[in-house]
């Protein structure tokens, strides 16, 4: 299972993320996203479990926690849409919650 982790600080590695997840269980990938244009993380970052029970003790635990001074999002990854699939708000009172998406998740 491919899990979000959001708001981590800046300065976070892959070896930061695979250390904090490997106290719940076997991390397979871990990464952080960089932008491509300043070489800086973006705050965010995508970890593997090697099950799908270990994958969400570790959202279970690790949502809501501190890494660093920050508090981190954890939970299950969203697919990521095609370019040009319609993922972005395009108003009329729909609801982005309930319809899959157009969320910055869904970009990256």
């Amino acid at each position: 299972m491919r899990i979000y982790v959001g708001g981590i600080p800046y300065q976070t590695t892959e070896q930061d993320l695979t250390q904090l997840f490997e106290q719940i269980g076997q991390v397979t990938f871990a990464t952080v996203i960089i932008d491509r244009d300043t070489g800086r993380s973006k705050g965010f970052g995508f970890v593997e479990m090697s099950s799908d029970e270990e994958a969400r003790a570790a959202i279970e635990q690790l949502n809501g926690t501190t890494l660093g001074s920050r508090t981190i999002t954890v939970n299950e990854a969203r697919e990521r849409r095609a370019p040009g699939s319609g993922g972005g708000y395009q108003g009329g009172g729909r609801d982005r919650r309930s319809n899959g998406g157009g969320g910055y998740r869904d970009r990256y």
